[in-house]
């Protein structure tokens, strides 16, 4: 059961509080208090995507939060299973949050986890159900009624299945369709891929080898000077008559003279004595490097036309080395398709077969069952809209399939099945049943969405809201509507906008929203009213607070309680 519902900074709401409680709740108030806002608000508090507009004007951000109870079994399976898999604790109840920013990124929280909006949207969709001011106009769509049909009877996992296969078939025909295209330019694609391919593999590429190839151009290129660098500095070191290392030597003797007289040139003898393999491990380096450089003409001009082979692959077949290896091992792969595309063509065209006869099969059982949900359903709307004022009306609904080429049976298909779906109906006695979609009226495409609502909520979810759900009807149809809201608060907790009293005074719980001018701010007030304030209310609903108005509004309340 919802609590409470808590608004922040959104639209005209400053801040206030609307409390539920069992039963039939309705919330009333004049035109453009703010009525619709509680709905909105608790849709965002639910998931529903949210943008910045709906902050209120100066104000940094806008939050909304709503309260429930656990509900009572059956109801409470789903959502516990759905809490505990998502690793939230939910003993003393459930608070949705939304937290929207002026500017960025809403977020969600459910018991002060912070969550996604999916995971909000899914965890509030086994609680409630909101039947928003227009949404009784997606009953005219075809598909909307082929899923509330679904719903009804309970065959969602069966249409997932159907619809499952419906798009592994769909993708099997574009993979064929691909390949078919593909062969038949077969023999052009395979020649320029094997031209590709030889191009590159004749090169014989290896990653990081152009690096090498520009230190080594840079080597055989300054060859000569870099012989002369490394034989005069291995002459003054080790080959010439003043020769360091000779020098050196010299050196040393004098130092260990000195140090045989005076140990304090010790650590300078030693310092020197260790310098002299070091010296000479250079000098046999620089002897060996010069005799290994050999100014190459011919290594050279190979290396330069290595290079520029490179470059030539680099700007055709990518930007770097490693692109055009890569390009090669594309290709190689596209040409053992390419080459083996007949034997793919034959499993593909027998996975096909296959496929679509599953398909077909599940799509049949699918249409025979929903055919089969129709027979039980069209009983009950009559009835339900029998209650609803409308004694005389006849319904039914049509299911009808097209041809084509999708299925085994020679039908076209969708992620749905097989299947249209069309609700028929005749308001009146003497009148062919027609598409809802042609006939109906506002007032009875509420009717026939408070029916749907009735019987599709059956024992799932527990709270129900309806805003304006009387559009277009009056008198006894709303009393009956009223009625009927009644009954369907036995089981369920009902939260009803109406602009009706004959709604208004079926209620358990009244709230009315009121809009006042403060200070140059506009605030809106929730409030519950009792007794006589909701005596003054449903007077002001039928026309003012006249004496005949408070005494019809009396009778009324008392009618409706007894």
């Amino acid at each position: 059961m919802l609590r409470e519902l808590r608004i922040k900074n959104l639209a005209i709401i400053e801040d206030a509080a609307a409390e539920f409680g069992k039963g039939l709740n309705v919330i009333t108030g004049e035109t453009g208090a703010g009525k619709s806002i509680i709905i909105s608000a608790l849709s965002l508090a639910l998931g529903e995507r949210a943008t910045s507009t709906i902050i209120r004007s100066g104000e940094k951000e806008g939050t909304v939060q709503a309260f429930f109870d656990i509900p009572p079994p059956p109801f409470n399976r789903a959502v516990k299973k759905f809490l505990q898999d998502t690793g939230i604790e939910a003993d003393e109840g459930i608070i949705f949050r939304r937290i929207i920013p002026a500017d960025g990124k809403s977020k969600a929280y459910i018991n002060d986890s912070i969550v996604s909006l999916q995971t909000l949207s899914d965890a509030s969709r086994a609680i409630i159900d909101i039947h928003g001011q227009y949404e009784h106009q997606s009953l005219l769509s075809s598909e909307s009624q082929l899923e509330l049909l679904d719903i009804f009877s309970g065959l969602e996992k069966a249409k997932e299945e159907a619809g499952g296969l419906y798009l592994k078939l769909s993708g099997l025909r574009e993979e064929m369709a691909g390949l078919s295209r593909r062969n038949e330019e077969r023999a052009s694609r395979i020649e320029l891929l094997e031209f590709q391919a030889n191009e590159i593999g004749a090169a014989g590429l290896k990653a990081g080898e152009e690096e090498e190839l520009e230190k080594e151009t840079a080597i055989l290129g300054s060859a000569v000077r870099l012989a002369e660098l490394a034989n005069r500095a291995y002459e003054s070191l080790y080959s010439s008559e003043s020769a360091c290392i000779s020098n050196l030597s010299g050196v040393i003797n004098d130092i260990k003279e000195i140090s045989s007289i005076d140990s304090r040139a010790g650590d300078t003898l030693t310092s020197l004595s260790e310098a002299v393999p070091l010296l000479e491990e250079a000098s046999y380096f620089l002897r060996d490097y010069k005799d290994s450089l050999d100014f190459d003409p011919a290594r050279l001009e190979e290396v330069q036309e290595r290079i520029e082979l490179i470059k030539r692959l680099r700007k055709k077949y990518g930007g770097s080395l490693e692109a055009v290896i890569e390009c090669r091992e594309r290709a190689m792969k596209e040409l053992e398709e390419l080459r083996h595309s007949g034997e793919r063509l034959d499993e593909l065209e027998k996975e096909i077969e296959d496929t679509k006869k599953v398909f077909t099969e599940k799509a049949k059982a699918l249409s025979e069952k929903r055919r089969a949900a129709a027979k039980r359903l069209e009983p009950k709307i009559i009835d339900e809209l029998s209650k609803l004022s409308m004694p005389d009306t006849q319904f039914s609904i049509s299911i009808t399939q097209q041809q084509g080429e999708d299925t085994s049976g020679g039908f076209k298909a969708s992620i749905n099945g097989i299947d249209s779906v069309e609700f028929l109906i005749s308001p009146n006695i003497g009148e062919s049943l027609k598409p809802l979609s042609k006939i109906a009226s506002g007032g009875e495409l509420s009717r026939v969405m408070l029916a749907l609502k009735g019987i599709m909520s059956g024992g799932s979810i527990p709270v129900l809201v309806f805003d304006e759900i009387d559009s277009g009807i009056g008198g006894k149809t709303a009393d009956a509507v009223g009625r009927r809201l009644k009954e369907l608060a036995s089981a369920h907790q009902v939260i009803c906008i109406t602009h009706l009293p004959q709604i208004a005074s079926f209620a358990d719980s009244h709230l009315t929203i009121e809009k006042k001018a403060e200070k140059g701010k506009t605030r809106v007030i929730i409030k519950k009213v009792e007794k006589d304030e909701r005596v003054h209310e449903i007077a002001r609903m039928l026309g003012g607070a006249s004496e005949a108005s408070l005494k019809h509004a009396k009778e009324m309340l008392k009618e409706k309680r007894g």
